[in-house]
C-alpha cells in the first residue's frame, strides 16, 4: 500500500470568505493543490486510487487481490476521518457501472420483451448492472479480516450519509452485499452461557441494548443454567454474535422484568416451565442495519427450545415501548380533548386542577409516578389506554409506528397485554412510564397475522381492543 499523506497546508487569510464548493475527486484528482477541508492531496488522492484500481485488477489471483485489498484496510486503520471519507469517495465516483452500458442493455431488455430474446437480454442487464464496485469489495472479503473491515467501514459510514448524498451508492451496494453474505442459510445459532469464553461473555454486557448488564453475577443469572441465551454468528465472525435473544423460562407470562433481572431469585423449575419469555433481543453490529435476522432467530430459537423442552406451549416477549412518552407528549393533548365530560372530570379531580379541564403537563408529571397509582386510577386508565392506540392502531407508511412494535408484529406476533410499571428503572420511566408489552408468538397465527398487518391492520388480542374501546 503506497497512498501517502502529504502535510496538510495552512488555511489562506482572509477571514470572512464563504467556503469554495466542495469538489469532486475527479476535480481533485486533476489538481495539484488541495483546499482546506480536503482530507488527501492530489498527489495522495492519485496513489489511493491506483491502489484500488490495483485491487480489482483482472491480472492478479483472488489471494494476491486480497493481500492488496488488506494492503489498503491498513491504510485506512491508520488514516484520519477526512482521509477515510476520501476512500469512500473514490469507491462511489470511480467504480460505478457503466452508463452508456446499463442503457444500452436496458433499451436491449425492453425491445426484447416477449421475444425469444427475452431471457438472453435479461442476462446481459443483470451483468451490465454490478458495477465495479461490487467487484472490489468482493475482493475486500477476501483476506481473513476482511468482512470486518467492511462491516465496520459501513457502521463509520452511516452518519455521514445525510450531510453528503455522494456517499450513497456504497451504502446501498454494502447493503446489498451483506443482505446475501450474512443470510441466514450461512448463519449459525449458537447458545452463550456461562461457560462460554470471557470474551464473548464481554461481548454481551458491551451489546446488550434493551436492559444494562450491570456486573458479572448480573450476567450470570440471564446466561445460567435456569436461563438460556442465543446467538446468530457468521463463520468469517466467530467470536462475534450478530444479534443475541436472553429467554426465561416460566410457568405464565411475565408482566415485570424486576423478577427476571433479580439475581437473588430462586431459579425457575425448568421441568414445569410452560412459557419462553424473550425479555431481550440485541443487534450488536451497526454496519448490518437494514439486514434483517431478528425473524429468522426467533423461528430457530423457538424450535431449539421445543426440542428440550416439549412442555413449552406459550412464546412472548417482554418489551419496553420505547416511543410512548414521544408520542404521548405530542398526542396527549388531542387524546384529552376527545374524552367525555365524565372522564375530563375524573382526571381533573385526580390532578387536583381544582374543577378545570385536566392538562397534559401535570398529566404525564402524575404518570411518572406509576408504582403509587391504584388500578383504578384514572391517570393509569388514561395513559394505559393511550399505550394500547400507540401500539395497536399507529402506524406510518403502513407499519407500526414503534420501533419494537414493528420488529415484533413484522415478524408476526400480536400485540397480547399491557403491563402497568412493568419496568419501574429510570430508563422504563423515561421510555414509557414504566409501561411494557407482551407480543405473543401464536406459532400457528404467524402468517395471519403477516397478512393482516400487510393490509393495515395491526393484529392485537381481545384485552388490547377491549382497551381501545374505553
Amino acid at each position: 500500500m503506497n497512498a501517502q499523506t502529504d502535510p496538510v497546508p495552512r488555511a489562506a487569510g482572509g477571514g470572512g470568505k464563504p467556503p469554495a464548493p466542495e469538489r469532486s475527486t475527479h476535480e481533485r484528482l486533476k489538481a495539484t493543490l488541495r483546499r482546506e477541508g480536503e482530507g488527501l492531496t492530489p498527489r495522495a488522492l492519485r496513489r489511493l486510487l491506483t491502489d484500488l484500481q490495483e485491487v480489482m485488477a483482472p491480472r492478479v489471483s483472488e489471494v494476491e487481490a486480497g493481500r492488496r485489498a488488506q494492503a489498503v484496510a491498513e491504510w485506512y486503520g491508520a488514516a484520519a476521518p477526512e482521509e477515510r471519507r476520501d476512500l469512500w469517495l473514490l469507491l462511489c465516483e470511480h467504480f460505478a457501472a457503466d452508463t452508456a452500458q446499463v442503457q444500452s442493455a436496458q433499451q436491449r431488455y425492453a425491445d426484447a420483451a416477449g421475444t425469444d430474446e427475452a431471457q438472453q437480454a435479461e442476462a446481459h442487464l443483470r451483468r451490465a448492472l454490478v458495477s465495479p464496485r461490487t467487484r472490489l469489495l468482493q475482493r475486500f472479503a477476501v483476506f481473513p479480516e476482511g468482512l470486518r473491515f467492511l462491516v465496520d467501514l459501513r457502521a463509520e459510514l452511516l452518519p455521514r450519509l445525510r450531510a453528503d448524498r455522494r456517499l450513497l451508492p456504497l451504502d446501498a451496494e454494502l447493503e446489498q452485499l451483506f443482505s446475501t453474505w450474512f443470510d441466514v442459510a450461512f448463519l449459525e445459532l449458537h447458545r452463550l452461557s456461562w461457560d462460554s469464553p470471557a470474551s464473548l461473555l464481554e461481548k454481551l454486557i458491551k451489546y446488550e441494548a434493551v436492559h444494562d448488564i450491570k456486573s458479572w453475577a448480573d450476567l450470570k443469572n440471564r446466561v445460567g443454567e435456569h436461563r438460556r441465551c442465543y446467538g446468530f454468528f457468521h463463520p468469517r465472525l466467530p467470536d462475534e454474535p450478530l444479534i443475541f435473544v436472553e429467554v426465561a423460562l416460566v410457568d405464565a407470562i411475565s408482566g415485570s422484568i424486576t423478577p427476571l433481572l433479580d439475581e437473588t431469585a430462586e431459579p425457575a423449575d425448568l421441568k414445569r416451565a410452560t412459557t419462553a419469555i424473550f425479555y431481550s433481543i440485541s443487534n450488536t453490529q451497526t454496519g448490518l442495519r437494514g439486514v434483517s435476522f431478528g425473524d429468522s432467530l426467533i423461528k430457530h430459537v423457538v424450535e431449539t427450545l421445543r426440542a428440550e423442552f416439549p412442555r413449552l406451549r406459550t412464546f412472548a416477549t417482554l418489551s419496553p415501548i420505547p416511543g410512548l412518552r414521544a408520542w404521548l407528549t405530542k398526542n396527549g393533548a388531542a387524546r384529552l380533548e376527545s374524552l367525555d365530560n365524565k372522564e375530563r372530570a375524573e382526571l381533573a379531580r385526580a390532578l387536583q386542577t381544582g374543577g378545570g379541564a385536566p392538562e397534559l403537563a401535570p398529566l404525564l408529571a402524575a404518570a411518572e409516578k406509576g408504582l403509587e397509582l391504584p388500578a383504578k386510577s384514572p391517570v393509569r386508565q388514561f395513559i394505559t389506554r393511550c399505550a394500547a392506540q400507540y401500539l395497536a392502531q399507529e402506524m406510518k407508511g403502513g407499519r407500526p409506528l414503534d420501533p419494537v412494535a414493528r420488529f415484533h408484529l413484522g415478524n408476526g406476533a400480536r400485540v397480547e397485554r399491557l403491563n402497568w410499571a412493568g419496568d419501574p428503572s429510570p430508563k422504563g420511566v423515561k421510555q414509557s412510564f414504566g409501561l411494557m408489552v407482551n407480543y405473543l408468538y401464536d406459532l400457528k397465527r404467524l402468517d395471519r397475522h403477516r397478512e393482516q398487518l400487510a393490509k393495515g391492520r395491526i393484529p392485537a388480542s381481545g384485552e388490547i381492543e377491549a382497551l381501545l374501546r374505553g
